[in-house]
């Protein structure tokens, strides 16, 4: 029986098994037997008459030909969701799901937007995704996501983004550090001391190193890390300073867990932007969802 004749529930356990890179963690997923996922894979490659996975040792690989069917089910799978979204927007937004991703520091407030837009939306369906800077632009560019919340937009990628709120990032320390009561600090003062960084490539390293480098001011690097809450728990525990984004440590703040170093030039100002594929045409769940982050983002960061 040739390819054509695939069913669409075969084709929808082949995506789970080909991103998930597991045939059980696939059935953990779609709620159905391993043996039942391998027997829909089985019929599926003799459909297609060539083998769709390999496994090396404990590994599963995709083959080329897995690799191509892959991409056209990601084709049929998001032609059929485009179609259920314009359905629901001829109910008036009474239906529709949205799929979100989100920078590792953005976490800290997308689930409010959420929260609020939802409140005015309460059947639409949302799928949020946290992942570092580099992670979420892979998402972008295989359209696996309707809309991201980043810090800086891709520039390997044609998309569209708009701002919608100040992103002020901040040097943090211990609240007994002897340099949190001393005020207008130069750069200098913090030449000696140790900096707990995000990984190279992240939004927040990007904006330190270009503060530095604009005050012509090095830094001593004693452990990067690619975790907002390890920086702040090595942060509380006296290991060093840091330099994150204020939206990160409200909490912190709050209960005098961390204190903000006041430096001359600081907080660095940056922007948060919503953004999508140029050539992705948006769902009315996602435009509403855009649109609604547009108007009221920025109030919603500044009440945190």
């Amino acid at each position: 029986m040739p390819i054509r004749h695939a069913t669409l529930r075969q084709l929808r356990v082949f995506e789970a098994a080909a991103r998930l890179r597991s045939f059980s963690r696939a059935a953990e997923e779609l709620h159905l037997t391993q043996p039942g996922i391998s027997m829909q894979i089985r019929e599926l490659e003799q459909s297609a008459g060539l083998p769709l996975f390999d496994r090396i040792g404990r590994t599963m690989h995709i083959t080329e030909a897995g690799t191509e069917l892959l991409r056209r089910t990601h084709e049929i799978l998001q032609a059929l969701q485009g179609a259920q979204d314009t359905f629901d927007a001829l109910q008036g937004l009474r239906g529709g799901r949205l799929k979100l991703g989100v920078t590792s520091t953005a976490k800290y407030f997308a689930p409010r937007l959420l929260a609020r837009f939802r409140a005015l939306h309460p059947a639409l369906e949302f799928q949020l995704a946290v992942h570092n800077r580099e992670d979420v632009i892979a998402m972008i560019a295989g359209n696996e996501i309707d809309l991201a919340i980043m810090g800086r937009p891709p520039q390997e990628l044609e998309t569209v983004a708009a701002v919608f709120a100040q992103h002020p990032l901040v040097i943090i320390a211990p609240p007994d550090h002897p340099l949190v009561n001393r005020r207008r600090l130069p750069m200098s003062a913090l030449a000696a001391e140790h900096f707990l960084v995000r990984e190279p490539g992240s939004g927040t390293r990007t904006a330190m190193e270009e503060f530095m480098a604009a005050h012509a001011t090095t830094f001593r690097v004693s452990m990067e890390m690619s975790s907002n809450e390890t920086i702040k728990q090595a942060v509380m525990a006296g290991m060093g300073l840091s330099f994150l984004s204020r939206h990160t440590i409200g909490l912190e703040l709050a209960s005098q867990c961390l204190a903000v170093l006041d430096v001359r030039g600081l907080p660095v100002k940056r922007n948060w932007f919503v953004v999508h594929l140029a050539a992705k045409r948006l769902s009315p769940t996602a435009e509403a969802f855009r649109a609604y982050v547009q108007k009221h983002g920025g109030a919603v960061l500044r009440a945190m």
